[in-house]
């Protein structure tokens, strides 16, 4: 790979990490296997078969557990910490022979794309949660894997698209980040007067009711 291509390869690991870090180790790992792509020295270890064997069997966990309405929400808490620092690290991992200043860069912005992407998949799940059937949950979670697969493959097979996609998915990230926030917290607030933690809004009185006498 050349300069730009690991630069884009990085953020493209990155960013399916917050997808699905176990699809996405798996999909390197089969990618190193069968020759399609020679990863960078520091993730060749993806290739080993038990590590291979390990992505591949929590994938499966995570591929029935994503499409169980608060299950997938439980799920994404918990792997708050798996993908973001896993994000880190297979970006770092891709500048391996640029030198440890360089791989500590990547590691930073890696975080922090595959922050974007997890944060967005567990707060768009908690809303779909508020709908009582299940097949918006399977439909969003296969999207969610093929979309990290893809990413992959477009970033290898044609990074300047991937760019492209990446830009016009952060273009959106900020203007949807607000209004996920806002609808995220009607829902806790809701939660919270259900269940005796938050007091109900009072209503507001008319001023003009205030002024006159009893």
């Amino acid at each position: 790979m050349g300069h730009f291509e690991i630069i884009v390869f990085s953020m493209a690991t990155s960013w399916a990490s917050g997808l699905n870090t176990y699809a996405t180790v798996f999909m390197l790992g089969y990618l190193q296997q069968t020759g399609a792509v020679a990863l960078p020295p520091d993730l060749v270890m993806v290739a080993n078969p038990l590590v291979m064997f390990a992505a591949g069997s929590m994938y499966i966990v995570e591929f029935f557990a994503d499409k169980i309405p608060g299950v997938d929400t439980a799920w994404d808490t918990m792997h708050t910490f798996v993908r973001i620092p896993a994000g880190a690290l297979l970006a770092a991992g891709a500048f391996g022979d640029a030198g440890s200043s360089a791989q500590l860069v990547a590691a930073l912005l890696g975080g922090g794309l595959a922050a974007s992407t997890h944060i967005t998949k567990a707060g768009t799940r908690v809303l779909i949660n508020t709908s009582p059937e299940p097949f918006t949950n399977w439909a969003a979670s296969i999207s969610e894997d093929v979309a990290a697969i893809g990413g992959l493959w477009t970033a290898l097979q044609h990074p300047w698209l991937f760019l492209g996609l990446l830009l016009i998915f952060l273009l959106a990230l900020v203007w949807l980040l607000p209004r996920l926030w806002r609808a995220l917290g009607r829902i806790f607030r809701t939660l919270g007067r259900w269940l005796g933690l938050a007091k109900p809004p009072q209503p507001t009185q008319n001023p003009s009711n205030r002024e006159k006498d009893p």
